[in-house]
């Protein structure tokens, strides 16, 4: 049976896609990743509760993508099963709302990193796939920065130690919007700029794990935890906002999971469809065909 590790999966997007693998594959396992345990033990419960028959197909496994520790624990744990993974979903991440610049880019670039560190050694060296749920707001981010920095991000030859000195630069920076502004960097808005940097992640790690599927995709605009706020702020419901159900979330990570995407490194609307780095794309719009 192949397995498929999904981190910040006790909830949300995370969650439906577990769901939707446990649904639609009956030959797979899932580890359901969740920086806490407890939470993760009652998602479990609750998919097991939907059909009894997944008593043996999903696991909670504790995993904090901010921790490497916990990071290190979570491999060894699945390395003792002695059986590789098909898919790792890289989907644990925070919103503007979790903190500092830093605290956002430890979890959603860094964090995903770390993972991919740890993880990646033991999928299947011959089909295993990667999928990094990062957001349609990185290209909007790229868009409003200067030509120089668009060019950076779009770049299908970045190397890790120039993206990573680049996120120490941001640390360095903090959360000096002023300080962005003048290098050509918007205002430095850490969400945006943090799925901007995993998406030249994906990059690095399709170029660098060649017989592996890696790409990136943004889920849509999503009632979770992350968003519910920008309803409450306005008024309104997280339907009157536009925002769709977590199962939704789920299309796009499926299609890279069980699908047969074109090309690799790319980063893909919620639709499925793929998408440019360096500008937004609406769903059901003409897929991008660029470079």
């Amino acid at each position: 049976m192949r397995s498929i590790l999904v981190t910040g999966a006790n909830k949300g997007i995370g969650l439906a896609i577990a769901g939707e693998i446990l649904r639609q594959h009956a030959d797979t396992f899932v580890w359901l990743g969740s920086r806490d345990a407890a939470r993760g033990r009652d998602a479990v419960a609750g998919l097991v509760a939907e059909d009894r028959t997944r008593t043996d197909r999903v696991r909670a496994l504790e995993l904090d993508v901010s921790d490497d520790a916990s990071v290190a624990r979570a491999a060894a744990e699945v390395t003792a099963q002695r059986a590789p993974l098909h898919g790792l979903v890289n989907n644990a991440g925070v919103g503007a709302a979790g903190g500092s610049l830093a605290a956002v880019l430890d979890v959603n670039m860094l964090g995903v990193h770390r993972v991919c560190a740890a993880f990646v050694p033991l999928l299947d060296p011959a089909a295993g796939r990667i999928v990094n749920i990062t957001s349609a707001s990185g290209p909007s981010f790229v868009s409003r920065c200067s030509a120089a920095w668009q060019k950076f991000f779009v770049d299908p030859t970045i190397e890790w130690a120039r993206l990573e000195g680049f996120i120490r630069e941001c640390f360095a920076m903090g959360d000096d919007k002023a300080a962005f502004a003048a290098k050509g960097l918007d205002d430095g808005e850490p969400y945006g700029l943090s799925k901007a940097c995993a998406n030249s992640y994906t990059m690095i790690l399709a170029r660098t794990h060649p017989s592996l599927r890696v790409n990136a995709c943004t889920p849509g605009f999503i009632a979770t935890d992350m968003t519910r706020s920008y309803a409450v702020s306005a008024g309104k419901t997280p339907e009157e906002m536009g925002m769709k159900p977590p199962i939704a979330g789920a299309v796009a990570p499926m299609f890279l999971l069980f699908g047969d995407p074109p090309g690799n490194g790319r980063f893909y609307g919620s639709d499925a469809k793929r998408s440019p780095l360096d500008r937004y794309r609406s769903p059901g719009s003409e897929p991008y065909a660029g470079d």
